[in-house]
């Protein structure tokens, strides 16, 4: 039996309903790996905490990640073991006292046999001193430590305490997996929000979990706020529409559908404001997509091929920005990855424009789908062995850097295109090729 097992086997039955002053998103906290929603590049099957808990026994962690996606929630879950006396607290009400009392608690229950994990809160708050306070008892195996962050332990944590300690990245929940903790939510009747008889359009469950931005906390919320003023405003059975969510959020709507017309629209205009060196419309049109709800790394790729297809080689460091810009939106991830999109626009914008390299590619491709596999000049050819090379391959070849400049009149393409000229260079950095 593995440790997740032990959870679910040990984990107190749910009680028949919960304190109806608790927040909903408090009501909804998973109690079991059954209804934890998301990580799953941690919790899978064959990942790092399943394979880790395999033995019983976890090391010392610290859990990094966005607000609202499942830190304290996972913590709590995994202490439920039934293995370890659970002892949490948090970084900005605990000091050096505290943490001795539980060190010392701790050792105790180390000589009858028993372990003790302990569970920090937003370790990050903690000074320097009161972290070194773990560094013993975690490195002795006294304590068992899982700590929660929202910054980067890499500045946040010491050295020695993050050296004794396994950092693991949660990631903001998906739209989809949002969506799911929000139904649910509004299904349960024990916790959640099932015995009010609400319902909710598609549009405003789609407006409410795109506005939270991965955090499962703030679209519980948001729910629970719809939910308020939906009862507030109706003499019979409540509906949560579009109209409700907004007034919860204090925010309008963008109509935005990202599998519809519109979404291919806007997408069009964004690429054609950027094509056409208008900088405030391709900002303007990056705004409409992220407030809208799209996906940061949609806009990111969107920008990759527009540096080859659009700026191309009057400015070869184009393609270079928009691929860091697509590899910074993913380390950064949203709500701050708009930063490096709108960066990445405004440089593509305003980059001279040449589609020299698209255009020649497709008239080459033209010619190979018309004329088939022509044959290649013999003196073009790979000769390995003696016979090819009896039979005239790679014969006549000039190699170039035996010439001046590394240059040498030779023809390279099929004799039936000899002379054929697929790639133009822009004049100035201004293409005069319409775009096809």
């Amino acid at each position: 039996m593995d440790l997740f097992e032990k959870i679910e086997k040990n984990t107190p039955a749910r009680p028949s309903a919960s304190p109806t002053s608790a927040p909903l998103a408090e009501r909804m906290r998973p109690r079991t790996l059954a209804e934890f929603t998301g990580q799953n590049h941690l919790l899978g099957k064959g990942r790092f905490l399943s394979l880790a808990g395999a033995g019983g026994k976890l090391p010392s962690l610290i859990l990094w990640g966005p607000p609202g996606c499942g830190k304290t929630t996972l913590a709590g879950i995994i202490a439920r073991s039934g293995e370890a006396e659970f002892i949490a607290f948090s970084a900005v009400l605990s000091g050096v006292k505290e943490i001795r009392e539980v060190v010392k608690k701790a050792g105790h229950n180390l000589t009858l046999g028993k372990r003790t994990l302990l569970f920090v809160d937003e370790i990050h708050r903690f000074n320097k001193a009161q972290q070194d306070a773990f560094l013993h008892s975690v490195e002795d195996g006294t304590i068992t430590l899982i700590g929660a962050t929202t910054e980067n332990p890499s500045f946040e944590v010491n050295a020695p305490l993050l050296s004794r300690c396994k950092v693991l990245t949660l990631t903001p929940l998906g739209q989809d997996e949002i969506k799911g903790l929000l139904t649910r939510a509004l299904a349960d009747k024990d916790r959640g929000l099932g015995k009010e008889g609400l319902t909710i359009d598609d549009e405003a469950l789609d407006f409410i979990a795109g506005f939270a931005s991965g955090d499962g906390r703030e679209a519980l919320n948001t729910l629970e706020y719809s939910a308020i003023i939906a009862q507030a405003t109706t003499n019979n059975t409540a509906n949560i529409t579009i109209e409700t969510a907004c007034e919860a959020l204090q925010k309008k709507a963008i109509r935005y559908d990202k599998d519809g017309e519109e979404h291919y629209n806007v997408v069009s205009a964004f690429i054609k404001s950027m094509r056409g060196s208008s900088v405030d419309a391709a900002l303007y049109w990056l705004a409409r997509m992220i407030e809208g709800g799209e996906d940061p790394l949609f806009i990111a790729r969107r920008m990759v091929v527009f540096a080859s297809e659009d700026i191309g080689m009057a400015d070869s460091q184009a393609l270079v920005i928009a691929n860091s810009v697509k590899d910074a939106v993913a380390f950064i991830g949203m709500p701050e990855g708009w930063i490096n999109l709108a960066h990445g626009v405004a440089y593509l914008a305003s980059a001279p424009k040449s589609n020299a390299s698209y255009t020649a590619y497709k008239e080459a491709k033209k010619d190979v789908v018309e004329k088939g596999t022509l044959g290649i000049p013999m003196h073009l050819r790979n000769a390995p062995t003696k016979l090819m090379k009896e039979m005239g391959y790679s014969k006549g070849y000039k190699y170039p850097h035996n010439f001046k400049d590394a240059k040498v009149a030779q023809d390279y393409l099929p004799e039936e295109l000899k002379d054929r000229k697929y790639y133009r260079p822009p004049i100035k950095n201004k293409e005069t090729n319409e775009n096809n």
